[in-house]
């Protein structure tokens, strides 16, 4: 049970894994005022910045579950660096099926609703875990400019136009759901140019690593083709971003 190489080859530099720096995190926790003991349960965590950062700047506790045993690793590691290791843990495993053992007041699923199969079979996911009251957090592409055609949205890794909804219609699929959205925090085309942009730099370098690798042509294939498909169309018509959801 892991994520495909080509994934973790890709983001393997990576301390966020996906288009927020490192700066709106920390805004976006200083944003939701969390109270120092606060528990969260963080469902596909990645490395784990979110956890480790916010256990030290705000004193939460908390667990992290992610299928990758590489990033599982290395959250591990960021928590032992951040002297957090003793405040939040992090789980190898299929965060799909995952229930916190007792409500926790923060639940989230930061750009990986594929586990709950969309929006909202994830929300429904996290409120099995979430106190009332508790906040619950949706990291979610949108359009930022509806593309023209969907040959640009595959462009944008997406399946088809109708993967994504314009910012507005995501605010109200949110509303629709039953929830307040309470919070937000959006990437913009700078914040998605540090995370696409620095893949590259990393691809390029396990290449020159690991020329023999079986895995080296498909990496060879995407840093060809990736950066002019990102500036043309991922970097111009798809938005990234974190909301805070409460229940109604």
């Amino acid at each position: 049970m892991d994520l495909p190489r080509i994934f973790t080859v890709r983001e393997s530099g990576h301390r966020i894994h996906n288009p927020l720096t490192a700066a709106k995190l920390a805004a976006l926790g200083e944003a939701l005022r969390l109270a120092p003991g606060t528990r969260a349960l963080d469902l596909a965590s990645g490395s784990g910045e979110m956890l480790c950062t916010w256990a030290r700047d705000h004193g939460i506790t908390g667990t992290g579950v992610d299928i990758s045993t590489l990033f599982t690793e290395q959250a591990r590691a960021r928590a032992a660096e951040l002297g957090v290791a003793d405040r939040v843990e992090f789980v190898h495993g299929d965060a799909s099926g995952h229930v916190a053992d007792q409500p926790v007041d923060l639940a989230a699923c930061i750009g990986a609703t594929w586990i709950g199969n969309g929006v909202g079979g994830t929300a429904e996911l996290l409120d099995r875990s979430l106190r009332p009251g508790g906040l619950m957090l949706i990291g979610e592409p949108y359009w930022r400019r509806t593309p023209p055609d969907e040959e640009t949205a595959r462009a944008c890794h997406a399946t088809a136009i109708a993967d994504f909804l314009p910012l507005p219609g995501l605010v109200e699929q949110f509303q629709d759901l039953g929830y307040d959205v309470v919070e937000m925090m959006l990437a913009d085309q700078d914040s998605w140019d540090r995370y696409a942009a620095a893949q590259w730099l990393t691809m390029r370098r396990w290449l020159d690593r690991n020329p023999d690798d079986e895995l080296a042509p498909e990496v060879r294939e995407e840093l060809t083709a990736e950066p002019a498909r990102y500036a043309r169309s991922t970097r111009e018509y798809l938005g990234w971003g974190v909301f805070a959801l409460m229940k109604r």
